[in-house]
């Protein structure tokens, strides 16, 4: 399993893989750019496919981050996750617990809790959540339903909680000089990379912009 320690900065470009903006390119070869690029941590997001295509994908995509040296991670889907030796799964408000998924996977495995307000943030540590996705602090596309919660939402969560946080949501080169100031420990991106035309070198842009907002 990835080291719990160095989880914090592995935050700093933390990639949400979509299908949908991929075209007649493979998974595998669009996260081996963003990985060559430098993105920090994966998170394999198939929120409508089968389980045990689920499973194969994240079977695919785990030997790819191990040998980056990056975290890689399953929405939702905590027993695809335990299935395809991934290193732990992202949880919603309205999907598997974070307890149920610690349960599920073991103490080793990285959980990470998606929140919108402090009091889920709260909940989501007390209930040892390893970080937060925060968001959306813009909004997006990828997730129209998601309610703004703004860079003062963002920052008023980070100064609650000890553990890392991930500001997602409409982050962009355009949009990621806002988190400076908030405490967020980096930015989760999604069409940004998966929709560049040249993934890596838009990954390398993206990390750059992260670097010069956060410091991470």
């Amino acid at each position: 399993m990835y080291p719990r320690e160095n989880l914090r900065r592995a935050m700093a470009l933390y990639a949400v893989t979509d299908r949908a903006w991929l075209g007649e390119r493979t998974l595998s070869a669009c996260v081996e750019e963003a990985l060559a690029g430098g993105a920090t941590f994966v998170q394999l997001r198939e929120k409508d496919a089968p389980r045990a295509e689920v499973v194969l994908r994240a079977r695919a995509l785990a030997p790819l981050c191990r040998e980056a040296g990056v975290p890689f991670v399953v929405n939702d889907d905590v027993e695809a996750a335990r299935i395809a030796g991934a290193d732990g799964v992202h949880v919603g408000q309205d999907d598997a617990a974070c307890v149920e998924a610690r349960e599920k996977l073991g103490p080793d495995a990285i959980v990470g809790v998606s929140v919108q307000t402090v009091e889920q943030a709260l909940v989501a540590q007390a209930d040892g959540a390893d970080y937060l996705g925060v968001g959306a602090v813009f909004g997006t596309p990828t997730k129209p339903d998601a309610a703004d919660v703004g860079t003062d939402g963002l920052a008023a969560i980070c100064a609650a909680v000890d553990i890392p946080v991930v500001a997602i949501g409409g982050l962009n080169e355009r949009t990621i000089p806002e988190l400076a100031g908030t405490g967020a420990d980096g930015a989760a991106v999604v069409s940004a990379i998966f929709a560049a035309e040249d993934i890596e070198e838009e990954t390398r842009r993206l990390r750059a912009a992260v670097q010069a907002a956060l410091g991470a």
